[in-house]
């Protein structure tokens, strides 16, 4: 049922995308965003391309991970995001331990340099929250 839910708020999420490429968002918030790999000795557990929601990570894939604040925000699993510096749509897949607030972490695959080069910066993101009966399904 769980599986069902994610693929319709993709599905939706998907047809508020304009044909023309560019989202059209709502809301608009500053976060800081750090970067993360799936290598071996980061994050937790012995499979480290596994996202919390049990999704299994691979490089080239856009996704962020976000503070548990921000679910309360609207930014939960399957929400499309802008990111300011970088291009398209990136999508909510994992979510960060409970000690950050108004942060995302950005997956970078397998890419240790382009982590450590992006660091940590203040960044501008625009998303539209999904409704409440999505973001309830989806914990």
């Amino acid at each position: 049922m769980r599986a069902v839910i994610r693929v319709l708020a993709l599905l939706l999420a998907a047809a508020s995308i304009p044909v023309h490429g560019e989202a059209t968002f709502s809301e608009r918030r500053t976060v800081t965003a750090t970067a993360y790999n799936s290598l071996p000795g980061q994050g937790a557990g012995e499979d480290h391309s596994l996202a919390a929601w049990g999704d299994q990570l691979e490089p080239g894939m856009k996704v962020i991970a976000v503070s548990r604040d921000l679910l309360d925000a609207g930014l939960d699993y399957g929400t499309p995001v802008s990111i300011e510096g970088l291009d398209g749509i990136w999508y909510v897949r994992d979510k960060m331990h409970r000690r950050w607030r108004n942060k995302i972490d950005i997956y970078m695959g397998e890419d240790r340099r382009a982590a450590l080069r992006w660091g940590k910066r203040k960044v501008k993101i625009r998303f539209e929250p999904l409704s409440q009966d999505v973001r309830t399904a989806n914990r």
